[in-house]
């Protein structure tokens, strides 16, 4: 690894810094979209046994202690249970559109450096070739001089070192993004279905009459 970084150039440096961001969004994503995932049939049979004894300040306490965009939009739910149906459903959608950016939150930043590493890696390629010519014209195309194949040697394997890991840096990337995207997607489908489960629960068994 210091052969490599001694060798890469500048443009490296820029590579590892994209390195070093990904991984440390991947991980903070991963690990939020860990903390967001529940079992949200079991935490719904919960809410829906203390809603029907109406006891709501227990429901909404299993809510607070509950982690996820699951047990916020229930919450909402059970907080506007007396409102009507369709402002139950309102006040849901209302806390989705408020959870659901929560979710995709840098998830563009990992989806951009997995693009531009590859461009970067070709940059780099460009400017260990750039070196090349330029020692060649500086010494003369046909020229012998000492240190000469060193001298070309040492831009190409720039070139090359700049463009593997542009490459090896866009694959783990891409797949960290793709990986996320379907925890997110998970964790989407989970909350609708929550929200369409728990609109029915507040208004025909929270209150004990239908809205």
């Amino acid at each position: 690894m210091p052969t490599l970084l001694a060798n890469g150039g500048p443009v490296i440096w820029l590579i590892l810094i994209a390195a070093a961001t990904a991984a440390v969004v991947f991980i903070e994503r991963a690990l939020f979209c860990h903390r967001s995932t529940i079992n949200s049939a079991e935490f719904l049979n919960g809410v829906r046994t203390v809603l029907k004894r109406d006891n709501v300040v227990e429901a909404v306490a299993i809510c607070d202690a509950t982690a996820g965009p699951v047990a916020r939009l229930v919450k909402a739910a059970i907080l506007n249970r007396d409102k009507g149906r369709d402002r139950v459903r309102e006040a849901v959608e209302e806390a989705g559109l408020t959870e659901v950016p929560r979710l995709e939150e840098k998830l563009n930043l990992l989806a951009t450096i997995a693009q531009i590493s590859p461009l970067l890696g070709l940059f780099g390629t460009l400017v260990g070739f750039i070196q090349v010519f330029g020692n060649l014209q500086q010494a003369g195309l046909y020229a012998h001089i000492s240190g000469g194949p060193d001298s070309l040697s040492a831009g190409i394997l720039q070139s090359l070192i700049c463009a593997a890991a542009g490459i090896a840096l866009a694959i783990p990337a891409h797949a960290g993004y793709n990986y996320l995207v379907s925890r997110v997607n998970k964790i989407v489908l989970d909350m609708e279905r929550a929200a369409a489960e728990i609109v029915n629960v507040v208004t025909e068994n929270g209150t004990g009459k239908p809205q």
